[in-house]
């Protein structure tokens, strides 16, 4: 086949895409346009032209496929390459410096001929509250974007992704860039990494999609006009846009995107992930911002290098205090080691690499009116109060609803109806009533009485030895039933996909589920009665519920909602007992056996194993099939838990139930005792203590910590 002539259609195209890509590098990425928009226009509008008439000269990567195509049927699974890890945190300077405390000792004492130089050398990055997502290239070119997902399996976005400018369709080769990257790398400062850059490259990366204050404002002022509806925060915006079926709305939608990692490719067998090697060459993180800017990905111009960590924490803490000057949304900053492969040789405690930290901001607070409270119900039955307020902004939220905690929290804090009261956000999402502001006070305010019954079956409220939470002891309270479903059907339980709250109200309603085993005898007729169900939704459906039955019995334990178990706890049991039946027939001082389980956990499960419709619901289900057996692992209970080993005494209150807490931590691995004795780790002080039990923690030294510092133990080794 002869080569096209210089004038030929196909080397216009070529010429004005390779012209169209350097130019939005140069925006995107660089911040240094050399072309007006209105040049920029005419090149795209000219190239659309030629690909009008010559739709075969259409290419992947050619910038007019960002406006969106057709509309999908759903979204594909993706298995990530390596899982994509969150990050444990840090409040303040003291728990980064703790972080790199611990870093220090656990290189010390686990890596050979490490040079401890190596820990002293940071890369500070935005913490931008926007959503995950995965790009994949195969030689060179974009092929696959993706929702982080849980972690290892993600959604399939790719059409959409395509849409948004900031993603590079093919990455940047030498050639392309020019001589202008030079230019800028000499006005900036910046460093060459000396890595490759190969348009044949093979990667994946990792990246934060976003969209800027400005243009959510923008967005929703134009969804209010229209009547359409509006979105609470940028972050919902873009994981919205984002998740459109129709890629043309994300088309439509502004957002942009910033990358900060290289996934490594799958590991072989019985080794671990590296990151440290990028093309062959030894990386630092630092390094690798560069070599993505390179290649034309978007990167933070506020991520910054630092030789010692309190620069480190200095320069995030600067941003603490500025944050609302930027354009985005941070809830945050990270702080890193930039040499990966230091970072790599550290690992992970749980599921949180050690060579990274995130440091959150403190909570938004506010002021505002408390109208109502009304009472909520959790699956195990617990009533929950919660605050119905005047709305206000915080954070880039408007908060209309927030938690009490419980009715002991609102008597000691002396919380009444028609108070002004402190609102604050806890780890920059829950929002919370804190208190009252006691001197706006009118002598209007009334006094909130805890209720006498159960305000969605009028039972009269229990009040367990120990714990603060009213209960509702009835088993067949309908507030209970539909939360019970919910929780079954989870992504952290069954995971039966296609069963949200929306669709569990509508079985509900129609009596045609009245718990979990009912969703087993479901037929396609039943559905097919239901609102918005057609053939294929309806088959979908039950196809996700059939294959719920193949979920392992750890995954049925938490599914099934007993109280205080997580899914530590529920490895734990599974391992230690097999089987449902087994589990069924556990007794209290042999639960207690199990390590890591304390008196908490025990009696919850001991008193779960004799109500009367227990026996009955795990017989339904095991005759519907879901019945997993599995070999009994009892050395593998729950010695993995980052509390295992250590003994917590509790007293004074704290801001959630001391059941909870103690159930929390007991889940974490530890155990919970009451009285304060040499082989007590940790005393975990709440308001109003004891003093008995503070005074023997100072006679026999044991160390005593807040609640906040409770937390931050989790991160630790």
């Amino acid at each position: 086949m002869p080569k096209p002539s210089i004038s030929s259609p196909a080397k216009r195209a070529a010429d004005l895409r390779e012209q169209l890509n350097h130019h939005s590098y140069r925006y995107n990425v660089l911040d240094d346009p050399t072309i007006s928009d209105a040049e920029y226009d005419a090149l795209m509008n000219a190239l659309r032209e030629i690909e009008t008439a010559h739709p075969e000269l259409v290419t992947l990567d050619s910038p007019t496929q960002r406006v969106g195509g057709a509309v999908a049927e759903g979204f594909a699974k993706v298995r990530h390459p390596q899982p994509i890890l969150s990050l444990s945190n840090a409040f303040d300077g003291a728990g980064v410096r703790a972080w790199r405390e611990r870093v220090s000792k656990y290189a010390q004492a686990n890596l050979t001929d490490v040079d401890l130089s190596r820990l002293d050398d940071f890369v500070v990055e935005p913490k931008i509250d926007g959503l995950t997502v995965v790009l994949t290239y195969e030689n060179g070119m974009f092929t696959q974007g993706a929702t982080r997902g849980d972690g290892v399996v993600g959604e399939d976005i790719t059409a959409n992704l395509r849409t948004v400018r900031g993603v590079p369709l093919m990455l940047q080769s030498k050639e392309a860039r020019g001589q202008g990257d030079k230019v800028k790398r000499k006005k900036t400062g910046a460093s060459s990494p000396h890595l490759p850059i190969s348009s044949s490259l093979h990667l994946s990366v990792r990246g934060e999609a976003y969209m800027t204050l400005a243009e959510f404002k923008r967005m929703n002022d134009e969804l209010q006009a229209k009547g359409e509806k509006t979105y609470a925060n940028p972050r919902n915006f873009a994981a919205g846009s984002l998740r459109q079926l129709d890629s043309r709305t994300t088309a439509s939608r502004p957002l942009n995107v910033y990358c900060y990692a290289i996934i490594p490719p799958p590991s072989p067998p019985g080794e671990g992930a590296d990151d440290s090697v990028i093309g062959g060459v030894r990386a630092t993180q630092w390094d690798t911002l560069q070599y993505l800017k390179q290649l034309g990905f978007p990167v933070s111009d506020i991520s910054k290098r630092f030789a010692t960590i309190e620069e480190a924490i200095a320069y995030c803490e600067e941003y603490a205090s500025k944050r609302d000057e930027l354009p985005f949304e941070i809830d945050g900053m990270v702080v890193k080691l930039n040499d990966l492969a230091l970072a790599n040789a550290l690992g992970f405690v749980g599921k949180d690499p050690r060579g990274a930290v995130a440091f959150k901001f403190p909570a938004r607070e506010t002021t505002t009116l408390l109208r109502e409270v009304k009472v909520n119900i959790g699956r195990t039955g617990n009533l929950v109060p919660s605050a119905v307020l005047e709305p206000v902004p915080l954070g880039g939220i408007t908060i209309s609803n927030a938690t009490l905690h419980n009715y002991d929290d609102i008597a000691r804090k002396d919380i009444r109806l028609g108070d002004r009261v402190l609102i604050k956000r806890a780890g920059d999402v829950i929002p919370y009533v804190a208190g009252p502001v006691v001197s706006a006070r009118t002598g209007a305010e009334q006094v909130i009485a805890p209720p006498t019954h159960c305000p969605f079956c009028g039972t009269p409220v229990e009040k367990h030895e120990g714990e603060v939470a009213l209960s509702c002891p009835n088993d067949e309270c309908p507030g209970k039933v539909d939360r019970a479903i919910e929780h079954y059907v989870g992504r952290g339980a069954m995971d039966i996909e296609g069963l949200g709250t929306k669709i569990v109200m509508q079985l509900l309603d129609a009596e045609l589920i009245e718990d979990v085993a009912d969703l087993y005898a479901l037929k396609k007729e039943d559905l097919l009665q239901l609102d918005k169900f057609a053939e294929k939704k309806a088959q979908n459906l039950l196809d996700s519920i059939e294959a719920s039955k193949k979920q392992s019995l750890e995954r049925i334990i938490v599914g099934l909602g007993i109280r205080h178990i997580g899914e530590v706890a529920a490895r734990a049991l599974a391992n230690y007992y097999g089987s449902l039946d087994a589990v069924l027939n556990a007794t209290p001082e042999e639960l207690q056996q199990i390590d890591g389980v304390g008196p908490i956990i025990a009696e919850s499960v001991a008193d779960w194993v004799k109500r009367d419709n227990t026996r009955d619901l795990v017989q339904r289900l095991q005759h519907a099939g879901v019945n997993p057996v599995q070999e009994v692992r009892r050395s593998e209970g729950l010695k993995v838990g980052p509390f295992a080993g250590k003994t917590f005494v509790i007293t004074g209150a704290l801001s959630e139930e001391r059941d909870a807490v103690a159930a929390w931590i007991e889940d974490l691995g530890g155990k919970v005792t009451d009285s304060v004795s040499k082989k007590t780790s940790y005393v975990v002080v709440g308001e109003a203590p004891g003093a008995s039990k503070i005074t023997k923690a100072t006679t026999l030294n044991v160390p005593m910590i807040g609640e906040a510092e409770l937390r931050r133990l989790v991160i630790r080794d």
